[in-house]
């Protein structure tokens, strides 16, 4: 018996609710940066998050070209999902996709208060697109 997931299983994982762990590589002499994201997916499709343009994260993130992500279950069984991938697009982050990664997270009635208190640099953010290529899961609940 094997605890890899399968193709739908991994994507089924990867498009729930989970904060991910987005990593890239930093400057030489440095350890990559992991940083936790929200992040957009749906099964078949590219993943997708919003960040702050002038970060430093955006920053390695245009260097790189690629990253990864990995999403874990923090509840028993445990499980996870790590994923590497090309970025596809960066764009000016429009206000429905920010809703709706900010919906998924906090409910309707936060993510409206989370929206209104990042008004003011709503204009500086960018959603990244992310197309997968290779990926590593574990489902412990296959014990």
């Amino acid at each position: 018996m094997t605890l890899t997931m399968n193709a739908a299983e991994r994507e089924r994982f990867l498009a729930d609710p989970h904060v991910a762990i987005l990593s890239v590589t930093a400057e030489e002499g440095r350890a990559p940066l992991s940083v936790p994201v929200w992040y957009l997916y749906e099964p078949g499709g590219e993943i997708s998050f919003v960040t702050g343009q002038d970060s430093r994260k955006m920053e390695l993130i245009r260097k790189a070209g690629r990253l990864s992500l990995t999403v874990q279950n923090e509840q028993l069984p445990y499980g996870y999902v790590f994923v590497e991938g090309a970025v596809t697009t960066i764009e000016q982050a429009h206000p429905e996709e920010r809703r709706a990664l900010a919906e998924r997270y906090l409910g309707a009635e936060d993510a409206a208060l989370y929206l209104e208190s990042t008004s003011e640099i709503a204009h500086t953010m960018v959603v990244v697109r992310v197309r997968p290529e290779h990926w590593l899961s574990r489902d412990y609940a296959k014990q």
